[in-house]
């Protein structure tokens, strides 16, 4: 019998952000007997930078996942498009999207936690997210660093996600959220220097997936 396939769907059309997620992901399939595939979407645009951008690729994430059978889907992306419809059509597999996954764990970390933006454009959507969700009260907020998801896999950009962590961490944040698939890699520099927990999105997606798949009776 085949393991149970998790399928993670990077929703913009960069290679280079899937195989950064696809690296992210290695050491959950030590650790899983669950099937861990990454794929993008070709047709979609390179990032996912405005809301328009969100709302091109929901139709797309959802044929996506009708073209691609698995028992879970992680959809790759901090707006998490097309998530609700996808969970509409697909009532048999698990879909969680990263954005919201990385907020459920950072209840569980800490009191208040701060999300690290692509962009300014980013914070706004990341702002409706927290408010859609009703957790607004353990949102220290959102700071852009002015890249897009291609860029976020530069090692140069340490330094403006330390200096955005730090200043989360001065507005009140116990827990750093990185707002995109592709920043992994900056994972234990920031939780070194800011002294704090740092959560990658997609992990935290597949982790509860794991969970709901575990669970299944």
């Amino acid at each position: 019998m085949l393991p149970d396939r998790i399928l993670v769907i990077n929703p913009n059309s960069s290679s280079q952000v899937t195989r950064a997620i696809d690296a992210a992901l290695a050491p959950m399939r030590e650790r899983t007997s669950f099937r861990i595939d990454v794929m993008d979407l070709p047709e979609a645009p390179p990032g996912v930078a405005l809301q328009s951008d969100a709302d091109e690729v929901a139709p797309l994430v959802q044929r996506a996942i009708r073209d691609n059978p698995a028992e879970a889907y992680a959809i790759a992306c901090f707006s998490d498009p097309g998530v609700a419809g996808a969970r509409e059509n697909t009532p048999g597999a698990a879909v969680r999207g990263i954005g919201e996954s990385a907020i459920l764990h950072a209840l569980t970390k800490a009191d208040r936690f701060g999300i690290i933006a692509l962009s300014e454009k980013s914070v706004f959507r990341q702002r409706r997210l927290v408010r859609g969700m009703g957790v607004g009260e353990r949102y220290a907020g959102s700071l852009g660093i002015g890249t897009t998801a291609a860029g976020a896999t530069d090692h140069a950009l340490l330094d403006r996600m330390v200096d955005a962590a730090k200043r989360l961490v001065d507005q009140g944040a116990d827990t750093i959220l990185m707002g995109c698939a592709g920043m992994a890699h900056f994972q234990p520099h920031l939780e070194d220097i800011c002294q704090r927990p740092v959560i990658e999105p997609t992990r935290a997606a597949v982790a509860l997936l794991i969970g709901d798949l575990t669970l299944r009776p």
